[in-house]
């Protein structure tokens, strides 16, 4: 062997084949995700000893204390809608006479603040109560109050920023 060097001892090492090196990295990377999803709980050998049937020495004697769930805090109920408040007015895009007139009056008779009622001239595609976006939650009140499915941001130019609006397509 003329010609052949052979490394020192400080050279040597060892090539792993490729899929060796992935299925070790993959290996690693298992164990810390299932380490981090467990939290890392060390159970002494309970587990073990409780499967196994007679404890060992080793298993902890002391039982573990059961964990407490914290309770969350429950969310403040945001306070009622103050009706009498909010300013609506209600309009009538339907053939139906006197439709904005009574939806007015079923509004009043719950508490809303009704400031006016008249024909709409649009395209409204069904019964909407439109609400600043400040006045999401009143709309969705109003809205429930008269039984009306569809609410929607007031269209900027055509209603006022102030109030919520009720543009009717028919009966309620």
């Amino acid at each position: 062997m003329t010609g052949c060097v052979r490394p020192s001892k400080g050279e040597r090492g060892v090539a792993l084949p490729t899929p060796v090196i992935a299925l070790s990295v993959v290996a690693v990377v298992a164990a810390v995700v299932v380490f981090w999803i467990t939290g890392g709980s060390d159970d002494g050998g309970e587990k073990i000893a409780q499967a196994g049937g007679t404890p060992s020495p080793s298993a902890s004697a002391k039982p573990k204390p059961a964990k407490t769930e914290e309770k969350k805090p429950a969310k403040a109920e945001p306070s009622p809608v103050d009706r009498a408040k909010v300013s609506v007015e209600v309009y009538n895009q339907s053939n139906i006479g006197g439709l904005a007139s009574d939806v007015a009056a079923k509004a009043t008779t719950v508490g809303w603040n009704v400031v006016g009622e008249d024909n709409w001239m649009g395209s409204v595609p069904e019964n909407t109560v439109y609400y600043p976006g400040e006045m999401k939650r009143e709309g969705q009140q109003l809205a429930d109050d008269l039984g009306i499915k569809r609410t929607h941001v007031s269209v900027e130019g055509s209603m006022k920023g102030d109030r919520l609006t009720v543009v009717l397509t028919g009966a309620l």
